[in-house]
């Protein structure tokens, strides 16, 4: 009897482990959003330092210039003057301090939901997007344009923009926060208790 109560408990305590891991409940949420700005950071520093990369070290600073890598991806140099894959444009130098702006107040938000923030994934998808954020805005203040490098393409078909890392890190996170949000509101569904038809 004892070993058959000893191999459930065990059981139970792998699944409660489990679950745990799932939703972030063994770490603490100071140490969960510690790493979640330290995973922004590290994102930020990646994106700075391959465009350094790009730009310097392999001298592809012109736009067009390029290197093609694969058949399918290209490092090739743009200037963006927008925000993320190109969007809202900035024609002016008026606007393109009203992009730093916005962008800089956007990545506050996203800081402050960082540290309110209770759920693991969520920081994580969270810093993903504070971190390509960050490394976008100091390029448009430093240079006043966004340095662009990725193609990604299939002969003449291009599925994206050319883009960096903080475009890709942007996208993956609000991915990231849009499919857990689904996910969670699926699960509350399935506990609301159902509506039970009416007897004929």
């Amino acid at each position: 009897m004892r070993p058959l109560l000893a191999s459930a408990a065990l059981r139970s305590g792998r699944r409660r482990a489990v679950r745990s891991l799932r939703s972030g409940a063994g770490v603490s949420p100071l140490r969960a959003r510690l790493a979640g700005i330290g995973i922004a950071a590290l994102v930020c520093a990646v994106d700075q330092w391959l465009k350094v990369f790009v730009t310097r070290t392999l001298g592809i600073d012109k736009v067009g210039e390029h290197i093609d890598v694969l058949p399918i991806f290209a490092l090739r140099f743009t200037r963006n003057y927008g925000v993320s894959l190109g969007m809202f444009e900035a024609d002016s130098e008026d606007m393109r301090w009203i992009l730093v702006g916005v962008t800089a107040l956007i990545a506050l938000g996203v800081f402050v939901w960082i540290m309110r923030e209770k759920l693991l994934g969520d920081i994580f998808g969270l810093a993903l997007i504070l971190g390509g954020a960050l490394g976008n805005i100091y390029d448009r203040y430093s240079y006043g344009y966004v340095i662009d490098y990725a193609d990604l393409h299939f002969g003449a078909f291009r599925p994206f923009l050319i883009f960096n890392v903080a475009d890709a890190a942007i996208t993956i996170g609000v991915l990231i926060i849009l499919a857990r949000s689904f996910l969670m509101r699926e699960k509350r569904g399935d506990k609301e208790p159902g509506v039970r038809p009416a007897e004929s």
